[in-house]
């Protein structure tokens, strides 16, 4: 199966934004202890990613790797770091928004929808009530 070359774009950006979504909330889980939202989030950035993975599979491309595995430092509070899940999560939808204009594959449509839509739907407001709870501490 075929796929043009704005789609690859599309696709590795999405898969690196996952990655690095996901090497960040480590940080955190790794500084911080197995903290709520990040233990549920990063489970949901993996499934992200795996849902990215099948599409690389399903084309018969190389995804790009994991670069930022252990590369983020973490915040240095908790109230930080819920700050920062709110900018990515915002940034995150954003760029899934820019890709979803480059792409006309409906399968890869569809995943970059529901990523968008996780993201906005489940991850932001879960960062926001975070960085409430941190804010009022």
């Amino acid at each position: 199966m075929s796929v043009d070359e704005k789609t690859i774009g599309a696709l590795r950006e999405a898969l690196d934004d996952e990655y690095k979504a996901h090497a960040t909330y480590q940080g955190v889980i790794d500084r911080f202890g197995p903290v709520r939202p990040f233990v549920n989030i990063i489970e949901a950035e993996e499934r992200h990613a795996n849902a990215l993975l099948r599409l690389f599979e399903r084309f018969g491309i190389e995804p790009p790797k994991d670069r930022w595995a252990g590369q983020v430092p973490a915040p240095s509070s908790l109230a930080e770091a819920c700050k920062a899940g709110v900018e990515a999560e915002i940034e995150n939808a954003a760029m899934y928004e820019r890709l979803l204009a480059q792409v006309s594959d409906a399968r890869v449509r569809d995943v970059l929808t529901r990523l968008q839509q996780a993201s906005q739907q489940r991850h932001l407001p879960a960062f926001r009530r975070c960085a409430e709870r941190r804010s009022a501490v």
